[in-house]
């Protein structure tokens, strides 16, 4: 999914969320008085002493301990706070070190796990405790859980990642290629004020992406042209691709096999952090023990990043889901807690281990597991006449047999044309798309569709795709869309992947392009999603090298994307072969 797409949304969603808050958890609340601590500091190992906020039942008696440990000031989630503290939770709420009135120096990602550890048994020991701790929250929130639960402190009893970034993986960079939206962040919380107003002043991050776009500038060189020169931007491009600094963020894979919790995992079609809260997700079904599994859940909706991890909304970029789309998240977060801590009824709504919207049916569905969604695939292979796929209206083909013989498609991707960044809006959360920009490639892309459907049909899970291709360069970045184009024209996007070429066979280690080679390029990182495709509808296929202002551009010379420029630049000439030595092909999950 367009990582910065979603971040958009973000901005969008902060200041409606901030303002909404408080009258939201009102809803719920009872006339049932509460006790405020305030500027309680909590001593960590090392010393340092981070600062809570405690929203506790008035009185003397112990309650379980929910916490959330977050870099974004912990006043935002008052209204939280509140409401789980009128419904017999001490609630607390820690700035991580160095934001907010914390102690220390914040390093991003780096100092959350011991941390965490040192809050969950600190909690534990308080006297308005029953020792049973557990943990809130999503995104950077949602990685801080997982990032504890790796520690093993033994006073956690659950956690609720929801939108869980997932360091190396989606955030902050994806298949190692970078996001200009990385520096608008580091802005958000740098210092130890909240900065919401700069991050979410739109106009002034485009312009500043634009103005590295349009001037060719070095990707490293963008923390100064927003005036905030950067150790910690600095010391992540340093970490450029997947390596052991990002490993020591993540539980390892004996860590999942030991992690042995109640946990609900939450994420969203249009969740920009669903990569790494799935990543998490199959991890630990892939390495935990069967008790372990057995007590893991997982909720798939039909939201953006802030729907997963607060507020769920019908509309989502454009897109209008049905009333069944809005869960209550106070309620379904209180009914999970009270069903671990305090020996309540399993919530209704978790019906089987894994539940999923099905878009165009407003409808949940349920199943034991993630693999049994999907389970049958059909295969589209790509085909055109005479090499004739460079634009919808003359597209190729995705047809159900293999070509015997067939032409191949070329396109050509010059980093130096900035059409396409110019074209780029400020409102790009939309996921209906502009078939006026989106579909307009430049000669950078190709394009294949799918014959209309003869029924409605219900596609839920991974695509996967096989391309065959060969170029002239050692290196280029390529993006696949998959859309849904309905009978009346209009283009819904579905799921993407990308790919930087040097990463192809592993993204640890980088092997460049021998020039006219042709090699299989595996895109197997779609996002999840799940749709009921209209009878007569048709699937595109897009693919080009990604030029934008919302992504590291990759000058296709070979040396190292952070410090590549214009004067490096060199024009890819892309060929895309299907034949039948080559079959290249899309694979989509189906439910019967």
């Amino acid at each position: 999914m367009n990582f910065f797409k979603v971040s958009l949304s973000i901005v969008a969603c902060l200041f409606f969320l901030k303002s909404n808050l408080y009258s939201q958890a009102a809803d719920s609340l009872t006339t049932k008085p509460i006790d405020l601590l305030w500027s309680v500091k909590i001593p960590m190992r090392d010393g340092v002493k981070l600062n809570a906020t405690v929203y506790k039942p008035k009185g003397n008696e112990r309650y379980p301990i929910l916490f959330v440990l977050t870099p974004y000031v912990s006043d935002f989630f008052h209204g939280y706070a509140y409401y789980f503290s009128q419904n017999g939770y001490v609630f607390v709420l820690v700035d991580v070190r160095g934001r907010g009135n914390s102690q220390g120096a914040f390093s991003p990602l780096i100092q959350e796990a011991k941390d965490g550890y040192d809050l969950v048994e600190w909690l534990a020991k308080q006297p308005w405790s029953n020792g049973s701790v557990a943990m809130w929250g999503g995104s950077y929130m949602g990685y801080d859980q997982w990032a504890t639960a790796k520690e093993f402190p033994p006073s956690l009893k659950t956690i609720v990642p929801a939108a869980a970034a997932m360091p190396s993986m989606d955030f902050p960079f994806y298949k190692n290629i970078w996001y200009p939206y990385d520096m608008q962040w580091i802005m958000y919380t740098g210092g130890v004020t909240s900065n919401l107003n700069l991050f979410s002043e739109t106009s002034f991050w485009i312009e500043k992406f634009r103005e590295v776009y349009k001037s060719h500038l070095a990707f490293d060189e963008l923390d100064t042209i927003v005036s905030n020169p950067s150790p910690i931007f600095q010391t992540w491009l340093a970490h450029s691709g997947q390596d052991s600094y990002w490993d020591a963020c993540n539980p390892t894979d004996e860590q999942f096999s030991r992690i042995n919790l109640p946990i609900l995992t939450i994420t969203g079609d249009y969740d920009g952090d669903q990569i790494g809260a799935m990543e998490f997700y199959r991890r630990h079904m892939k390495f935990a023990s069967a008790e372990a599994t057995a007590n893991h859940y997982l909720i798939i909706g039909p939201w953006d990043h802030l729907g997963a991890v607060l507020t769920p909304k019908k509309e989502v970029g454009g897109l209008t889901f049905g009333d069944a789309s809005v869960l209550d998240m106070n309620k379904l977060h209180k009914e999970w807690y009270d069903w671990i801590l305090k020996s309540g009824k399993k919530p209704e709504f978790l019906k089987k281990r894994v539940a999923y919207y099905v878009v165009g049916k407003d409808e949940w569905k349920y199943a034991d597991s993630l693999g049994e969604i999907g389970a049958a695939k059909e295969r589209f292979y790509l085909d055109s006449d005479g090499g004739k796929a460079n634009d919808v209206f003359r597209s190729g083909y995705l047809a159900d047999t293999k070509a015997a013989r067939s032409v191949s498609d070329t396109f050509t991707y010059n980093p130096l044309d900035i059409r396409p960044g110019e074209l780029e809006k400020t409102n790009i959360t939309n996921y209906i798309t502009d078939e006026r920009y989106a579909l307009n490639l430049f000669g950078n892309g190709l394009a294949y569709h799918t014959d209309p459907f003869a029924d409605s049909t219900e596609v839920s899970g991974y695509v996967r795709l096989v391309l065959w291709m060969s170029m002239d360069v050692p290196d280029a970045d390529f993006e696949v869309l998959l859309y849904e184009i309905k009978p009346d024209g209009t283009s819904i996007l579905l799921t993407s992947d990308m790919v930087r070429a040097r990463f192809r066979e592993s993204l640890r280690t980088e092997r460049l392009i021998t020039p006219g080679q042709i090699l299989k390029y595996e895109f197997s990182g779609f996002t999840w999603f799940s749709r009921f495709v209209a009878k007569g509808s048709r699937l595109r296929l897009v693919i080009h090298c990604p030029n934008s202002i919302y992504y590291q551009k990759n000058y296709c010379s070979g040396k190292n994307v952070m410090e590549e420029t214009g004067r490096d630049a060199r024009t890819a000439h892309i060929t895309l072969y299907h034949d039948a030595a080559h079959p290249s092909c899309l694979e989509i999950p189906i439910v019967k």
